[in-house]
């Protein structure tokens, strides 16, 4: 946690993380009183912030004794994090392997909110090589992280993502058509692997393989990235069978038997 106190901090933010974290820590759960006069808050203001907390499922009202204890969307996000953490951690090494037999940048991804987020980058040592960063959001149907992912998902799922988020030509070669989205999905989860053709960057090609967790499901993916005048049809045929080589390598290390 920063320690710094920021310049524009917002006091009903403040204190309705303070109403959680004291909540949390308590044994038995918090009454209105109790927890006013641990925070030094005056009693209707921390009503009002309890009542918003519990809306939002982050709070549970115990109906004998009226205190509040830690509500089921705390844990649903605590063991996406700790999921997340654990599965980065895990395939880490893959990643790293992977860079030393191809001299090429190494991403992993996740899909949220209908988009692909950079959790993991292994840089190559050469010279040109692809611009990313990790944490920023990219396109789902422009990038092989995206594409991987989604022909692991229902038709239903990928058509409400498309349709959310659109389908923005970011070059020539992008598939802007759901029907023909689709389609192209059928293939890549066939081959077990996705190809971006300067799809999202011009002069970059990416192929992606997906990574499942213990009970099957897409939970990420990792892509290869590097200019197209290192990634000829050639090389990308011998990339790929190295992608779902390790696809698998990953995914059994976070318990996939599929």
């Amino acid at each position: 946690m920063d320690s710094k106190k920021p310049n524009q901090l917002i006091k009903s933010l403040d204190r309705a993380l303070n109403i959680l974290e004291v909540i949390v820590e308590s044994e038995n759960g918090m009454g209105v009183t109790e927890i006013s006069r641990e925070l030094d808050v005056h009693k209707s203001t921390v009503y009002r912030l309890l009542d918003t907390l519990k809306y939002r499922g982050y709070l549970e009202k115990n109906k004998d004794n009226h205190k509040y204890l830690a509500g089921i969307k705390l844990f649903e996000l605590s063991s996406k994090v700790i999921n997340e953490i654990d599965s980065r951690m895990r395939v880490r090494p893959y990643l790293e392997e992977l860079m030393e037999k191809t001299k090429e940048t190494v991403h992993l991804g996740i899909l949220d909110d209908g988009e692909i987020i950079y959790l993991d980058k292994v840089e190559s040592t050469a010279t040109i090589r692809m611009y990313s960063q990790v944490g920023k959001r990219a396109p789902v149907h422009s990038t092989s992280l995206g594409k991987t992912i989604l022909a692991q998902l229902s038709e239903s799922e990928v058509c409400k993502i498309l349709e959310e988020k659109g389908m923005v030509a970011k070059t020539k070669n992008t598939i802007t058509d759901v029907d023909k989205f689709l389609e192209h999905l059928k293939e890549v989860k066939k081959q077990g692997y996705a190809v971006d053709n300067e799809e999202q960057e011009k002069d970059i090609r990416c192929i992606a393989g997906p990574i499942f967790n213990h009970r099957g499901e897409v939970v990420a993916a990792f892509s290869i990235s590097a200019p197209i005048s290192r990634m000829n049809q050639k090389r990308m045929g011998k990339l790929a069978e190295l992608v779902v080589q390790y696809s698998e390598k990953m995914s059994r290390s976070l318990g996939y038997s599929g």
